[in-house]
């Protein structure tokens, strides 16, 4: 993260000063809200301890200097200003929310790879110059996320389809069915939704089912073998990589982030660092934005800065 007062890149220059800027709890509101009612706005949640934030700010802002004036940046500490932080339910850092029209519509938390910041502000961009006829959908998204939270997965299906109906390749409706589909235990029909997505499509929903299917097939598929060999030895990290493999493809991603976070705390180093390696796989399955990601990444964190 470009601390404040720093400048951004060398090449080409600092961006324009009200591009990418600092903001208070105070400045929140003109600076976030009520700019995002004239473009998009992306607000970066960090503090000066964290590292993984001072991975992930200046990935955002070459993104957004690169966006030429699509979008905004707006970078909070969390220190300093914990009122916004707090009301949009930040539990770790880094933590990104993307603004429209005076509300938060997209994000992440974490340190994405480039390439995803890239897109993530690509896509933002787009929605700009696209003019805002999407209203409807927009809602329709909205009513299917809602759908989800109170496990409602038909009336999310629902919305979904009436997307889909508008817009056939809107990558949102179908990351969203496509999820539907893995949650309700049906791969092949997900995969075929993931084949109506155009090749370029980019959605953390898309790359959250790709990566569960992805886990789904190299999954073992019993786990009795692995689990007598663990009562026998709770320290055989073998038996427990492949037990939270076989944990993940079921679906069982919060179980299979608990053994995989046991093998790391006994020794990060193991097999070439494969436990961590297969974290950020089953944290990509979950998303982003997901309970296990969120809480596993709080872990992950507590176990290798210690």
């Amino acid at each position: 993260m470009t601390l404040i007062g720093e400048t951004t890149g060398k090449a080409g220059g600092a961006p324009p000063a009200d591009l990418i800027k600092d903001a208070t709890d105070a400045s929140f509101v003109a600076d976030v809200v009520e700019a995002s009612r004239e473009q998009p706005v992306i607000v970066d949640f960090w503090a000066t301890w964290c590292g993984p934030c001072r991975q992930l700010g200046p990935a955002l802002e070459r993104a957004v200097a690169a966006a030429r004036g699509a979008v905004r940046l707006v970078k909070v500490d969390i220190d300093k200003n914990p009122a916004y932080a707090g009301q949009l339910r930040v539990q770790s850092i880094p933590a990104v929310f993307a603004f429209v029209d005076g509300r938060p519509v997209d994000g992440f938390m974490g340190a994405l790879p480039e390439s995803q910041v890239k897109a993530f502000v690509d896509r933002l961009a787009k929605e700009k110059t696209a003019g805002g006829g999407g209203s409807h959908v927009d809602e329709l998204l909205e009513f299917a996320k809602e759908s989800l939270a109170m496990n409602d997965l038909g009336g999310a299906a629902q919305a979904y389809a009436q997307v889909l109906q508008a817009e056939p390749e809107n990558a949102k409706a179908l990351g969203g069915l496509a999820r539907l589909y893995v949650q309700n235990g049906d791969p092949d029909r997900a995969r075929e939704v993931l084949a109506m997505a155009p090749p370029d499509a980019k959605d953390p929903d898309l790359d959250s089912v790709r990566a569960a299917l992805a886990l789904a097939e190299a999954a073992p598929a019993d786990t009795a073998a692995f689990e007598q060999r663990l009562a026998k030895d709770p320290d055989d990290h073998q038996a427990r990589f492949e037990l939270a493999a076989a944990l993940a493809g079921a679906g069982r991603l919060d179980a299979a982030a608990d053994n995989l976070l046991y093998i790391i705390e006994r020794d990060r180093e193991w097999n070439d660092e494969a436990a961590r390696k297969q974290l950020l796989k089953v944290f990509e399955a979950a998303g982003p934005m997901s309970e296990v990601a969120k809480q596993g990444r709080r872990r992950l964190s507590a176990i290798l800065f210690s």
